[in-house]
């Protein structure tokens, strides 16, 4: 299976080993287990209730999490941290839930939590123990991976604690991966091992989120003390594995309301899974409301997966930009002093180039204006303003669904030949080629809203190995929303290959019956363009 190769490649190149594409440094190969095609959202007990997690807080959080509004905005995973086990693995060798915090079992929580239509998520460490003490996976990985498969846990942390039997990160946390990806169930893999060893340079390859950081604090400075971290970052995040600054502190401790919104709006920015941290059966209305705007999580989960990157510092006073898939931009005006600040940026500065009047919307008060060219805002302290900008008119939705006017045939404007599934083929891994016109169903390609190109139903368009290099093939596959099976339909009749940012061409600028179809850089040229027949 294609799949299981992915694996194999990914294990292969673990150690980091990277290409430049347009000009950045990316990972030259995924997990591509499927997952995480935009950062995870969710709730994790750790923040506020440390050790003290059982059954009863499991099934109430996930109770207020579909009637607060919580699930419907996003988020989607209940996950148990540490101490949620005995102290000791059972006679078999196996990890047993605590009876006394558990005593009706992981199985039946999971299966409470999955009727809510929500996942649930547990923890373990690469290690021998967990951070407090209780048996960890290092060694076990396989027959732990295949009790949580067994009970039907969705995600797992995995903690950095414990004796390390002489190992390092890399071969640790690949372990589990390996162990995760033979269970058969989808399990989002989240790597948490503090930013060691460089992780971004290999957690592309091994997990669908990893740590940049150490843990994470209920005050401002840590907040923004781990914000500083990720400057630099953006490169190595996308589809399908992000960087993770740790959870959201919103409406813990004494973290106010300002400071809450300007959290959020950062962690959104930056592509972070939202992992919220409070107790969400006793949250303030305004806590709430910070955690559902869904123009905010709308930026955050904006299929393109661009990572926020800082363009302006001047003291306390930061301008973040992070590009939209639908050409607009999301900024946030930062103001990180301890009075109201004044907070400018520019539609240039930003990325939008010259223009008379630029659309301005307002993600928290939800309100649109518009600009002739400079974006400004009265931040208070501690806080931050967050637009979404565009040149001209209604900004456009943030999560745009291009499509391809109607179905069937597509056909090549240099070679008046029509995209074709060699040999009318059904296997995973069959090329596309062109062939002459002729109407077969191995011709007929119908667009979704999820941006694919679908044949036959139930295969897509697909670049080969979610490859990003000139000359990748292009082949079907069982469609399973990943990057590499999204296209985006251009004005000028190319079309993007969104994962790679590469058009899909004709190889060679050939025009005869048979000619592969690849990837290469857009050019414009005419064994780039595509018309429906």
């Amino acid at each position: 299976m294609r799949r299981i190769l992915k694996w194999a490649l990914a294990a292969s190149l673990a150690a980091g080993s990277l290409v430049a594409v347009g000009g950045a440094t990316s990972p030259v190969a995924a997990l591509e287990n499927g997952l995480a095609r935009t950062p995870q959202m969710g709730w994790n007990d750790w923040n506020s209730f440390g050790c003290n997690v059982n059954e009863t807080l499991i099934r109430q959080t996930a109770d207020i999490m579909v009637s607060s509004g919580m699930a419907a905005a996003g988020y989607q995973y209940v996950n148990i941290d540490d101490c949620w086990s005995t102290k000791s693995r059972n006679g078999s060798g196996d990890l047993v839930a605590d009876p006394q915090k558990f005593p009706s079992g992981i199985k039946a929580l999971a299966d409470y939590v999955h009727g809510k239509g929500l996942k649930l998520g547990i923890y373990s460490s690469a290690g021998t123990t967990t951070c407090a003490g209780y048996p960890a996976a290092l060694g076990n990985e396989r027959r732990d991976a295949n009790l949580w498969a067994s009970w039907g846990i969705d995600y797992l942390k995995y903690d950095n604690c414990g004796d390390h039997q002489g190992k390092n990160g890399q071969q640790r946390y690949t372990a589990m991966r390996d162990a995760l990806a033979a269970t058969g169930r989808s399990i989002l893999y989240s790597l948490c091992n503090w930013g060691q060893e460089s992780v971004w340079t290999w957690g592309m390859a091994t997990g669908n989120s990893w740590r940049t950081t150490g843990d994470i604090q209920a005050n401002w400075n840590s907040i923004t003390g781990l914000l500083d971290q990720q400057v630099g970052l953006d490169a190595y995040s996308g589809p399908g594995g992000w960087n993770d600054p740790d959870m959201l502190e919103v409406g813990v401790g004494s973290l106010t309301a300002t400071e809450g919104r300007a959290h959020f709006s950062l962690w959104a920015l930056l592509n972070a899974p939202l992992i919220a941290g409070n107790d969400i059966r006793s949250m303030s209305s305004d806590t709430r409301t910070t955690l559902t705007n869904t123009e905010v999580i709308a930026v955050n989960q904006d299929w393109g997966g661009r990572q926020g990157t800082k363009i302006s510092d001047n003291g306390n006073l930061e301008v973040w930009r992070k590009p939209m898939s639908n050409g607009s931009v999301a900024t946030v005006l930062l103001n990180r002093g301890t009075s109201t600040a004044t907070v400018s940026t520019t539609a240039t500065a930003l990325g939008l180039g010259s223009g008379s009047s630029y659309s301005v919307r307002d993600l928290w008060a939800h309100t649109t204006g518009s600009s002739a060219g400079t974006i400004s805002a009265s931040v208070p302290a501690h806080g931050a303003a967050m637009y979404i900008v565009s040149g001209g008119g209604t900004p456009p939705s943030p999560t745009p669904t291009p499509t391809l006017p109607a179905g069937g045939s597509i056909k090549g404007t240099a070679s008046g030949r029509c995209l074709d599934v060699n040999n009318a083929g059904t296997a995973n891994g069959t090329g596309v080629i062109i062939w002459d016109c002729n109407g077969q169903t191995n011709q007929q390609w119908s667009s979704t809203s999820a941006s694919e190109l679908r044949v036959y139903g139930n295969k897509c368009l697909d670049v080969n190995g979610a490859g990003t290099a000139n000359g990748t093939s292009v082949i079907i596959w069982d469609c399973n929303g990943q990057n590499n099976q999204k296209w985006r339909f251009n004005s000028d009749g190319t079309i993007t290959a969104v994962g790679a940012n590469k058009c899909l061409t004709a190889a060679d600028n050939a025009t005869a019956n048979g000619t592969k179809i690849v990837i290469y850089d857009c050019n414009g040229g005419a064994n780039q363009r595509w018309a429906r027949a």
